[in-house]
């Protein structure tokens, strides 16, 4: 199990990343070796994230090429708190699109959306990408704000 360090325990990262709904940002490698950034709807199931993509998505390649990945999932409203990390993604096919109907349950609140049924399509491949934690910490800037 990956320690957590910062002023939460175990216990609020979960629940801060079970409640909390914004993307998580995922910083990964180019084929070109330069630096990207993403943002990708996320679970966090077990230890680890879970997010969906489009088969053909360009960040298929980027983690083909490195699968060394950063994170961050943080309020996009004062006052700041978040986790952040490093890890290592892997990628499989989610052919029942299961994790990707999580997450328009979790994000749009279910599947009857004209984006959802786009996300849905039958000829649509779709990718589960895990992020396995390196590191965790927490940070949360209530007591300046």
């Amino acid at each position: 199990m990956v320690t957590v360090s910062g002023p939460w325990t175990r216990a609020e990262l979960e629940q801060f990343l079970d409640t909390e709904t914004v993307p998580l940002r995922l910083g990964c490698r180019t084929p070109a070796d330069r630096p990207w950034m993403l943002s990708l709807w996320y679970r966090f199931v077990d230890g680890v994230f879970e997010c969906a993509t489009g088969a053909d998505a360009a960040v298929v390649d980027y983690l083909d090429y490195d699968a060394d990945v950063s994170f961050e999932v943080s309020t996009n409203e004062p006052p700041y708190c978040g986790v952040r990390g490093n890890g290592t993604a892997t990628m499989t096919a989610d052919e029942d699109k299961t994790v990707l109907t999580d997450l328009l349950h979790r994000y749009l609140g279910g599947t009857d959306s004209p984006l959802a049924e786009r996300l849905l399509a039958p000829d649509r491949r779709e990718i589960q990408i895990t992020i396995t934690p390196d590191r965790l910490h927490t940070w949360d800037y209530s007591s300046r704000m």
